[in-house]
Order: C-alpha cells, then structure tokens, then sequence
C-alpha cells in the first residue's frame, strides 16, 4: 500500500467521509425517491460510487481502501443516517467486490476489473442454487433470494453447492457470472428496505470457469489483514453499522421534534419536552444506543487485532456476531420507542421516521442477525466445540 491514505488508517477514515460528506445532500434528497423506484435512482447509486464507499472493503492492490472494521462500521452507520437504501446496498456491493477480489486467481480478477476499472457487484450467500463441475469450470444453475443491488450490479457473486463423489455432502464454492446472465424476478413489494431492489435472482446452466470462481475457505490471493477474518466476522459488523445509524437518525430526529411539540385534545395541549416519562425515555435511549455501539466498537478492534496473527478463534466469531445481533435489538427497540413519542405527524408515508422504522424491522429479520447467534455464544461459553458460528 503505497497510498499514504491507505497506509494511514486516520487519513482512510478521512477519505471516506469527506466522500460521503461531498454527497450527503444528493443521498437525503432520493431517499424517498429511491424507495418509489424499488431500486436506487441513478442520481443515488452516482453518489454511492462517488464516495468511495463500494471501495471501502476492496483490497488496496485494487484501488480499494481495504478499512478496518470499525472504520467501515462507521462509514454504514453514517450512510445510515442519510438514505436506508443507499446504506444497504452500501453494505452488500462492498462486500460483493471485496470477495471476488481477495479471492479470485488473477485471470478473473482481470476479467472483473478489466482495464483497472471498478465495477458494481452484487451477492447472494445462501447456496441455494448447483454448479456441476466440467471440462475448465462449471455449470451453474438455481434461484437465489435477497441480491440486493442486483439492477445496478454488472457482476453477482454467488454461492453454490458443488456435488462431490461417493455420494459425499457438496462442497460450497462461490461463482462469479455476469449480471446480464441473471434472470431478474420483479418479486421485491416488501415493508421496508424497498429502493434496495433486493429481487430473486434465476441462473440456468450458466458457464463460469474456474478462473472466475473459489472453494469457500480458500486462503486469499492478495489483500492483507481483512481477508483472513473469516465468517462471521467478515460481515457481521455491518448490520450492527446499518441498525446503529438508522437508530441514531431516528432518536436525533425524534428529539429535535420534542422541542417544538405539543400533544393533547384541549387547546394549546402539553409540552413533551416537560413530561418526564419523554425526558427519561430520551436519556435511556441514548444510554442504550451509545452502549451497543461501544460494544460493537470493542468486539470489533479485538477481531481485527486478532486478525493480524490469523484467523480469529470460534469464541471471538460468535461474539462478533452476537454484537450485531445486540446492536440491532437496541436499535430496533430504540427506533420503535422514538416513533411512538413523535406522535400521528410520523405516520404519513412521505414522512422519513416511518422509512426509518419499516426499513430497520426488515433489516432486523437478516439471519445473520437472528437470535440463534446468542445460542452459539452460549454454547462456546459452556465448552461446546463443535459450534457453527453462522448456523
């Protein structure tokens, strides 16, 4: 890394914010825009790519900025608090770009960034579709949920089930393929994260050579720290940014609303601001998301410390986990408790509180957020050794 922005981790911290800083009044703007579209407008996926985001994970040798965890944590947080959906797929097309191109051998990363040029991705990571080995590749087939981004993607990174022999259980690999050689399904009317675009995805008996794939476990190719993290570590910091900054927007936005507001059916009605129930409701909040994104922040620079002598133990990837897990229970309770302050006026679909509240309950039900991750952490805690922290 011969940047010196790359080398200095204060100085890529820098860069990344002054890119979101340089678009923040572009993303507010199409965030309702882009919930109308069901995909991000172009004037929003301009400005994701203008602020450096997508690069955030992507190895430096790549013209990434290849960020410690609690930089890109922050960075989703702070997308977050300006456009749901942008953050999102934010989250999702660093992760699509940073794989492949940690991953891939060199003759399909030269095909993925050809000419040096950095392309949108997006990624499905439940195996849910077959690729049958042959003569130089495979050939790939199935249907995947959730590939959000996918109609501004130009490559999808998707995980498969590879047969093996004797009748043994299939090995997972993870392909690359052309976005055009995806079959879109216009299935994503959903209650919350809508300018996502988080459609189902069909692929039938598509090509994809070796050069354009990896087993899943497979050492990387190049890239540094990052890279040897491992699953769920990997991403599980990103739902803990997302939830934290959708919170923080919401009880920001609720509280600048406090001061003005009156509530009652009698002429002039009460102060909220004087209610105590409302002063305490607002001090516990702020206690309890600033609490959750100090864990996150703690759990999360442990991993990476641990990162730089390998691969983090089982113990720590649990809790990696568990910390988003935690961090989106807080926000979810947060965000439900500051509607219900802000009264009827947030109820109105033009109105970014109700966004913020639909958008986060969906971003809730993400299994890598589900409350089994707290079954793992237990299991590790009483001397269970066959733990499967994504399971």
């Amino acid at each position: 890394m011969s940047d010196p922005i790359l080398a200095d981790p204060a100085a890529c911290r820098r860069a990344l914010f002054d890119g979101i800083a340089a678009v923040e009044e572009v993303l507010l703007a199409q965030s309702a825009i882009d919930e109308q579209r069901g995909t991000l407008s172009p004037a929003s996926l301009a400005a994701l790519i203008a602020s450096g985001a997508l690069r955030m994970k992507l190895p430096a040798v790549l013209g990434g900025f290849e960020a410690d965890l609690v930089t890109q944590m922050a960075v989703l947080e702070k997308l977050a608090t300006l456009n749901t959906s942008v953050a999102w797929c934010a989250m999702v097309g660093a992760t699509s770009l940073a794989l492949p191109g940690a991953f891939l051998p060199a003759a399909g990363v030269a095909q993925m960034f050809a000419h040096g040029v950095i392309p949108c991705g997006a990624i499905v990571v439940t195996p849910s579709g077959e690729a049958t080995p042959a003569n130089g590749g495979y050939w790939l087939s199935g249907r995947w949920s959730f590939a959000s981004g996918v109609r501004h993607a130009q490559w999808v990174v998707a995980l498969a089930r590879v047969p093996q022999p004797g009748g043994a259980a299939p090995a997972i690999h993870v392909l690359v393929v052309p976005q055009a050689a995806c079959e879109i399904i216009d299935n994503w009317q959903v209650s919350g994260l809508q300018g996502t675009g988080s459609c189902d995805i069909i692929l039938k008996d598509v090509w994809v050579p070796l050069e354009m794939s990896w087993a899943l476990g497979a050492p990387p190719q190049r890239g540094g720290v990052l890279y040897h993290i491992g699953l769920p570590a990997f991403v599980a910091y990103e739902h803990a940014g997302f939830a934290l900054g959708v919170a923080r927007r919401v009880l920001d936005g609720v509280t600048e609303m406090l001061r003005t507001k009156q509530r009652g059916y009698t002429p002039g009605g009460a102060r909220m601001t004087e209610r105590g129930a409302v002063q305490r409701a607002l001090g516990h909040a702020e206690m309890r998301l600033r609490a959750a994104r100090a864990l996150a922040v703690e759990v999360n620079e442990e991993v990476w410390a641990a990162a730089t002598t390998g691969a983090p133990p089982l113990a720590l990837q649990c809790l990696a986990r568990s910390a988003a897990v935690y961090a989106t229970e807080v926000a979810t309770e947060v965000v439900g408790e500051a509607f219900r302050y802000a009264g009827a006026s947030a109820i109105y679909q033009s109105h970014y509180l109700q966004r913020c509240l639909r958008d986060l309950d969906v971003a809730a039900q993400h299994y890598m957020v589900s409350d089994t991750a707290y079954e793992n952490l237990g299991q590790i805690k009483l001397g269970y050794t066959d733990v499967n922290p994504m399971g």
